[in-house]
């Protein structure tokens, strides 16, 4: 009887073990701040013309900011280097060259390889002389690619990490929703009657969001003169500055950028540039997403803007860019507050 017990007891015992040995190990959450990416090579391809080719592309200029600021931070570490502490971060670049095993450029994507919420590309490649010029006619193929994994981990996290109050607001006064960030406030300071303004009031770093809408009667709508002239009679009439005759409006002097996008499946206008306080010293970076809402024959503006001229602005903006992507019309209400952008790609198959 008792070795009757003793060996239930022992079966018991390696059911256990063996049940706990074969669930999937629980992955750690990804390390490391948004728009930081870890690249690791051979000591003598990043000094070369790959390594060089590789910071130019991950390093290009963010557009729309008024002064240069790099797309990603990196930091490098050798394949020796590459310890346990690095497989954590949230972006990660592998390179490997060889010519017994490649015959040309390929580059995999595998996500939540070492951690949670991960994005991890290797660039396989036959020579140095290969990557350059794979990422030379591919221009800033990492940043875009990287770009989006960052915008929608920001989106995503709108979807739950927003502000419930000031997004109510939102739908009484425009019929419109939007996932606002939990720390904005509704101003209520605007002057015209299909126009919201909400703000973080931050003293370093103030970020806003303001949407506004108006009738849909011209074909040349979606077009960048249109739009720069309709935004800069919408601010001055709602945007005030604080001192007597001073407002907000687009700075013309920097290149403003308009692009067509899809979103919800539907045609997006992305309007981005500067904006400045005409009377006063004040400016920065805002973008815009312009939409058609069909069922109301309207056109909808959802912007973000950013005024911290005492630090960088990238993350400010990009940020405040992915809550424009929450942006749902009449007929989308029942539709997710986060829609991922596409990357086109399935995990360990090559980025297209």
């Amino acid at each position: 009887m008792k070795k009757h017990f003793l060996f239930l007891k022992v079966s018991i015992l390696l059911l256990m073990f063996t049940t706990t040995c074969n669930k999937p190990l629980t992955l750690s959450k990804s390390t490391g701040m948004p728009y930081e990416i870890a690249v690791t090579m051979n000591k003598e391809i990043w000094e070369g013309e790959a390594g060089i080719a590789i910071r130019a592309d991950l390093e290009s200029e963010v557009p729309g900011l008024p002064q240069s600021e790099p797309s990603f931070r990196i930091m490098y570490a050798t394949a020796e280097n590459f310890n346990t502490l690095l497989t954590y971060v949230r972006n990660i670049l592998i390179v490997k060259v060889d010519n017994k095993m490649y015959t040309t450029v390929n580059l995999l994507y595998e996500a939540n390889r070492w951690a949670k919420d991960q994005a991890v590309v290797t660039l396989n490649a036959p020579d140095t002389q290969s990557v350059a010029n794979y990422l030379n006619s591919h221009t800033n193929e990492l940043t875009r690619f990287f770009t989006k994994i960052e915008k929608n981990r920001a989106i995503a996290a709108l979807e739950t990490d927003y502000s419930l109050s000031v997004s109510d607001t939102l739908k009484k006064k425009l019929d419109v929703l939007m996932n606002i960030p939990s720390e904005m406030i509704f101003t209520g300071r605007q002057r015209g009657k299909d126009f919201f303004w909400a703000s973080n009031n931050a003293r370093s770093g103030r970020v806003d969001v303001i949407v506004y809408s108006f009738p849909y009667t011209d074909s040349q709508t979606f077009t960048a003169d249109y739009l720069i002239a309709k935004r800069d009679s919408v601010l001055k009439m709602n945007m005030p500055g604080a001192f007597p005759d001073s407002y907000m409006a687009t700075e013309t002097l920097a290149t403003v950028d308009y692009s067509a996008i899809t979103v919800r499946n539907k045609y997006c206008g992305v309007l981005r540039g500067l904006w400045k306080m005409v009377g006063d010293m004040m400016g920065g970076p805002f973008v815009s997403h312009v939409r058609l809402d069909e069922e109301n024959n309207r056109i909808v503006v959802a912007e973000g803007f950013v005024y911290a001229p005492e630090t960088n602005k990238r993350n400010y903006i990009r940020r405040i860019e992915a809550a424009l992507y929450t942006l749902r019309l009449p007929g989308e209400f029942d539709q997710p507050a986060a829609e991922p952008l596409k990357i086109n790609i399935k995990a360990n198959q090559t980025i297209e």
